[in-house]
C-alpha cells in the first residue's frame, strides 16, 4: 500500500524521475510551451513554479539554489545551419521570467488539454505553457448568497408584515386628526359672524 507516499512514480526509478523533471522544466523555460502527457505536466508544474518564485526574489543566494535544483543548461539556437548559444536557462529564468511575474502571487503556468492521443499507449496529451506578460490575474469568485431555510424566510416575512401593520396603524390616527382640524375652520364662501365691537364700528 502507498499510504502517505506523495508524487507519481511514472514507471521510473527515483533518479530517472529527477532527470525527467529537470529536462521538462528546462525545456519549458527555454521554449515557454511544450507538449507532454497530463501526468508529467501535473508532476512538473509545482517544481517549475517553485523555481519561478526563486527567480522573483532574484538574489545571488536564490540563483545558486536554482542552479543546484535545476542545473544550468545552455540555450542553443540553430542560425544559418550553425548552432549559436543564446545564454543559459538560469539566465533566462532570472532575467526574463522573474521580472515578468513580480506582480503575480503564484499561478505562473497553465495546462491545456489537447484532443490528441499519443501513439502507442493512447496517453492524453496537453500543452504545458508559461503565462504571458499581459495575462490577466484570476478573477475573484463571487461569494454565493447565503441560503435561508424555509422556516427563517417565513419568520422574516411575518416580521415584515407585522411591522407594516404597525406603521399603518400609527399613521391612521394622524390622518384622521387632520380633517377634523380642517372642519373647525369656516368655509371660504361663508362669512364669519361679526362681534359686538365690529358692529359698533360699522354703525
Amino acid at each position: 500500500m502507498r499510504h502517505r507516499v506523495a508524487g507519481r512514480e511514472l514507471s521510473r526509478t527515483s533518479a530517472h524521475r529527477v532527470a525527467l523533471r529537470r529536462n521538462l522544466a528546462q525545456s519549458l523555460i527555454e521554449h515557454e510551451t511544450i507538449s507532454t502527457t497530463i501526468q508529467k505536466a501535473k508532476e512538473v508544474k509545482p517544481f517549475v513554479e517553485r523555481l519561478i518564485t526563486l527567480a522573483r526574489k532574484g538574489s545571488l543566494q536564490h540563483r545558486r539554489r536554482a542552479i543546484s535544483i535545476l542545473g544550468n543548461r545552455k540555450i542553443v539556437v540553430v542560425e544559418d545551419g550553425e548552432p549559436v548559444e543564446k545564454g543559459t536557462v538560469i539566465g533566462k529564468l532570472f532575467s526574463e521570467l522573474g521580472p515578468r511575474y513580480l506582480d503575480r502571487q503564484g499561478g505562473y503556468t497553465r495546462i491545456i488539454r489537447l484532443p490528441l492521443r499519443r501513439l502507442g499507449d493512447k496517453g492524453e496529451l496537453v500543452l504545458f505553457q508559461l503565462l504571458g506578460k499581459d495575462e490577466p490575474l484570476k478573477k475573484e469568485k463571487k461569494k454565493p448568497a447565503k441560503r435561508r431555510s424555509r422556516r427563517k424566510s417565513k419568520e422574516a416575512a411575518a416580521a415584515a408584515g407585522t411591522e407594516a401593520k404597525e406603521t399603518a396603524a400609527e399613521s391612521a390616527p394622524e390622518a384622521a386628526a387632520e380633517p377634523a382640524g380642517e372642519a373647525e375652520e369656516a368655509p371660504k364662501g361663508e362669512e364669519k359672524p361679526q362681534t359686538g365691537e365690529s358692529e359698533k364700528e360699522s354703525k
